[in-house]
């Protein structure tokens, strides 16, 4: 149906042309049965042959019937209700508590400390001017703990030597070390003291 339908009148038109060429070429004159004749034919041809008819979109609308339907997955909400409040108290609901660390047990020991005199007290200095300060100025001349206060500086020298410090001055010398000039009472004499100690 299709060859009558297209290229049937596509022949007979490519007919003509040719006879056409030919009459122009032979100085002939076109015959008028023949092109009322192939004109004819290809109208009666268009007429009675009908038009066929596309059976793809059907077949796809079938297979797309066909086709089962996807179900989507539907997301699951929490649906969450609020207290009715009937009373014009309102308490708050309970908050983030911190557990309680763990503790030792009473029967655990404590631990000694170990920043005790030995520590805070180091080495004694022998310089030039620690010497100098032992005998003009009653006072020794200790490298001590960084972290230590002067207070403790006192209540070391008081349970080592068991001499009383007047004063303590501090510095931290630019080699990290943490240097205490102690200067003693009257009652008590630094050079005795450092006798004691080995310095002299």
């Amino acid at each position: 149906m299709y060859f009558f339908f297209f290229w049937l009148p596509l022949f007979f038109f490519l007919l003509r042309v040719a006879v056409y060429q030919y009459c122009l070429f032979a100085s002939t004159r076109f015959p008028p049965a023949l092109l009322s004749s192939s004109l004819l034919l290809s109208f009666l041809v268009i007429l009675l042959v009908p038009m066929p008819v596309k059976a793809t979109p059907a077949k796809k609308a079938v297979a797309k019937k066909e086709a089962p339907k996807e179900v989507k997955a539907t997301k699951v909400v929490r649906v969450s209700t609020r207290k009715a409040y009937t009373r014009p108290q309102f308490r708050r609901p309970h908050t983030y508590r911190r557990p309680t660390p763990e503790r030792p047990a009473n029967t655990a020991k404590a631990i000694p400390n170990k920043h005790d005199a030995f520590s805070i007290i180091r080495y004694p200095l022998t310089t030039e001017k620690a010497m100098k300060k032992i005998e003009e100025n009653n006072t020794l001349t200790f490298i001590v703990d960084s972290y230590a206060n002067k207070t403790e500086i006192k209540k070391a020298i008081r349970k080592l030597y068991q001499v009383k410090a007047v004063k303590v001055n501090t510095l931290i010398r630019p080699d990290g070390l943490k240097k205490a000039y102690i200067r003693l009472s009257a009652k008590h004499d630094a050079l005795d003291t450092a006798n004691k100690i080995g310095l002299v």
